[in-house]
């Protein structure tokens, strides 16, 4: 087939490598650690990702599911993990040295949090200094020559705050520094930090890659030399390595990829723009929405797909958000994110983090994954929710 592949073309055939044994048309899975090792003398590089030796240096279902992420995306190369910490922190101590600088977005997932006030800092000595990269210019004057990374949440969870992937990349190269972007709360369909300048792309493989609640993983995408870099240390010497069957289960949720992600879009506009007119609600952040501090800047960047991650609050006190959830028939009060199923948690006023988010945020609110289910139903269950708690 000549051209351009579509996007859901290339889900589906992209990258895909045959079953040369039986003739399988889907991908078999391979679950076995060992492979033959040739007997001909050809040399052998024990500790490699270019042949089949050991599982843990690779495997085939990896291999299959990096090359779809690959033609998806565009990436020259990918690596695949067991969870997406796992590859959050392949890419940080595969890039960073002791005595390194790194300036990381301040509203970012409570591990990589954790990892760059506390673990990487003390165990490392990594030098971190967390700034709001929704300001470019507080990021430019954050970069220092000491820089070796500069590491973007965006959209950023759990605010969905966006912050200028393109106009970072370039300050942080102008000064020799790396530039990774975690683009969990988008998936790998709705932007392309590649395309906008980024080293590095990093997704939690559990969420809207996979999409179906049923298995870990994450992901990192870039230049092959980068990649070989990431590769030797985390996958092979780390050992955080996808399971084929993983592997297998996040390839075959990646076919629908383009086709989910629209849905959620779709809805999570309605359902945004629904908590918007509703007098229960206190505030209501969205990409998609006009009323997004950096609605124009998501535009630029998520070209009219703004995925399915909304940020909100009600009135009330504790007891009447605690009321709220309780109240929910088809929304379900669990963590994570990109399920087929609506899901919903709330960050009370206690959180520790709150104090690292705008302002409005800091009274609590709720982070909603916004599902596959029609969104009348999803609006009708909350509507009967803010009813019961007396907010309408």
């Amino acid at each position: 087939m000549g051209g351009k592949m579509g996007k859901q073309t290339t889900a589906v055939h992209g990258g895909g490598r045959k079953d040369d044994a039986f003739g399988a048309v889907n991908e078999p899975i391979y679950m076995t650690s060992n492979y033959r090792i040739p007997t001909d003398g050809t040399p052998v590089d024990w500790s490699g990702t270019e042949s089949n030796i050991y599982a843990r240096n690779r495997n085939v279902n990896q291999m299959v599911l990096q090359d779809k992420l690959c033609a998806l995306t565009g990436a020259e190369d990918c690596a695949v993990f067991g969870s997406g910490v796992a590859a959050l922190a392949g890419v940080f101590t595969t890039f960073l040295d002791s005595g390194d600088h790194v300036v990381v977005s301040e509203v970012c997932y409570s591990a990589t949090n954790l990892l760059f006030r506390d673990y990487l800092p003390k165990k490392y000595g990594i030098d971190v200094t967390f700034v709001d990269t929704t300001d470019t210019e507080a990021v430019r004057e954050a970069i220092g020559p000491k820089t070796r990374l500069v590491h973007v949440e965006t959209p950023g969870n759990p605010t969905t705050e966006i912050s200028d992937v393109e106009a970072i990349a370039a300050s942080a190269h102008e000064r020799g520094a790396l530039v990774s972007v975690d683009a969990t709360f988008a998936g790998p369909i709705c932007i392309y930090p590649l395309k906008l300048g980024a080293d590095l792309e990093i997704h939690s493989m559990t969420k809207y890659i996979n999409g179906h609640g049923d298995s870990l993983g994450g992901c990192v995408l870039g230049r092959k030399e980068l990649l070989a870099e990431l590769k030797e240390l985390a996958m092979v010497n780390y050992g955080g390595i996808l399971s084929p069957f993983n592997a297998w289960l996040i390839s075959r949720g990646l076919v629908t990829l383009p086709i989910r992600m629209a849905q959620h879009g779709d809805t999570a506009m309605a359902v945004a723009r629904f908590l918007e007119k509703s007098p229960a609600v206190r505030f209501v952040w969205y990409p998609g929405l006009e009323s997004h501090p950096q609605r124009e800047r998501a535009e630029k960047l998520m070209k009219g797909r703004y995925s399915g991650m909304i940020a909100f609050d009600i009135e009330g006190d504790d007891m009447t958000h605690q009321r709220f959830l309780d109240e929910l028939k088809l929304v379900t009060h669990a963590v994570s994110l990109g399920d087929t199923e609506s899901l919903i948690v709330y960050y009370d006023k206690n959180s520790d983090k709150l104090p690292h988010y705008p302002e409005i945020f800091r009274k609590g609110f709720f982070r909603f994954s916004i599902g596959l289910e029609d969104g009348e139903d999803i609006i009708e269950d909350m509507e009967q929710a803010f009813r019961a708690c007396g907010l309408i």
